[in-house]
């Protein structure tokens, strides 16, 4: 068999990787490594085994997440820059949170993720806002505050993982195991997935539908916050110490924002059909993204979420031998998971298959959220099991 010379001219002529990248990408690259080397250093005394693993991966996947998105890139250094701020305004006293003006009213965790609850709210108006008067000035102040508040509150899970060790340093750990923290957790890789496809389709239309879930989260962690304190750091039940924790439940969150985010853009999905079918000049017909795009935004978010939810669920089942002597009990939590992977699992094969696309696969990622939210919290509030540990 003889390959054509065109083929091989073409070959050579494409640039590899390495050659595409440029000085900043590896200035970044740098950065990263020499972040990763002052974490080692300030904070690998209290690190195991596994956490000193954690962070050798983590480092390359920041590296690559920065080359693929410059974005990204402004939005680590601002979150390292303010977090390391905070904790030098600590001091090593936890007491300082009360006492410094820029941790009480600033960057103490709490603090944080009320700026981050706050900036959503108003970032979701601004959204609706610039999308019903179509103006874009309102639409670009919308996407600052939806950066700003990203920042505010992983500075706030950042922090209150340092605050959790200045409080006591045998129970210090990573702020992903209760709801209140998984809840801030849900809001950031909900927010961060959305302006990815904000920037990576340059359309600004969908910000108010997506931060109308990420407002939703944010109501229900201010309630259990004040009602139920939630917002104290106190030490991790058994079960939870354990490293499948830290990467667990990381991965299922980047599933669950990605589901929540196509649910999200299917709403928009069908109001922008049934504008189209009945005043096809009106406004939602004209201000909303093409249904091309929003069937493709909602295809990429649902493959990406069960490409996590994936991993997540096996990370899941070795933390369920570890832990409990078998890969899987049928308890509700994982009977629920289960469910919610076969729904996106049938959901993709009919798309691959079939080929189905349109309003029904839109009404199906809107329902598949409301089963991955009972998946989430209803299980915690109504059903019991070796998952206890998560009930409000």
């Amino acid at each position: 068999m003889t390959v054509p010379q065109a083929s091989i001219d073409s070959l050579i002529e494409q640039p590899s990787l390495l050659k595409q990248l440029q000085l900043s990408d590896w200035l970044w690259a740098l950065v990263v490594i020499a972040a990763t080397a002052f974490t080692f250093v300030n904070y690998g005394a209290t690190m195991d085994a596994y956490e000193i693993g954690i962070l050798a991966l983590t480092a390359p996947a920041i590296i690559a997440q920065g080359w693929y998105w410059k974005a990204f890139r402004p939005y680590v250094i601002a979150v390292a820059l303010l977090s390391l701020f905070s904790i030098w305004l600590y001091n090593g006293n936890y007491a300082n949170a009360e006492a410094v003006f820029g941790l009480k009213f600033l960057f103490s965790s709490q603090s944080a993720v009320m700026w981050m609850s706050a900036l959503f709210v108003l970032a979701t108006v601004a959204y609706f806002g610039g999308l019903f008067t179509n103006n874009q000035f309102t639409l670009k102040t919308a996407s600052a505050m939806t950066w700003v508040a990203l920042v505010m509150g992983l500075v706030g899970l950042m922090v209150r993982w340092h605050e959790s060790y200045l409080i006591d340093a045998d129970f210090g750990h990573i702020p992903v195991s209760n709801l209140y923290e998984v809840f801030i957790l849900f809001c950031l890789i909900t927010g961060l997935l959305y302006l990815f496809y904000e920037g990576r389709y340059n359309n600004r239309s969908l910000g108010g539908f997506v931060l109308l879930v990420i407002s939703a989260a944010v109501a229900f962690l201010l309630w259990y916050s004040f009602e139920r304190d939630a917002h104290k750091i106190l030490p991790l039940v058994p079960a939870l110490k354990s490293y499948w924790m830290k990467i667990h439940v990381p991965a299922n969150f980047v599933g669950y924002g990605a589901f929540a985010l196509a649910a999200m853009v299917s709403i928009a999905y069908l109001i922008k059909s049934r504008g189209e079918r009945l005043k096809p000049q009106g406004f939602a017909a004209t201000r909303l993204p093409s249904l091309e795009m929003l069937d493709d935004i909602t295809y990429k978010a649902i493959a990406l979420g069960f490409a996590f939810f994936t991993i997540a669920t096996i990370l899941g089942a070795m933390w369920a031998a570890e832990a409990w002597g078998g890969y899987w009990s049928w308890d509700p939590k994982e009977t629920w998971a289960l469910i919610v992977w076969l729904n996106y699992a049938a959901w993709l094969h009919l798309r691959f298959s079939k080929g189905w696309r349109g309003v029904p696969m839109a009404w199906w990622a809107i329902v598949g959220l409301f089963v991955t939210l009972f998946a989430f919290l209803g299980v915690n509030m109504f059903l019991s099991g070796l998952h206890s540990y998560g009930e409000l």
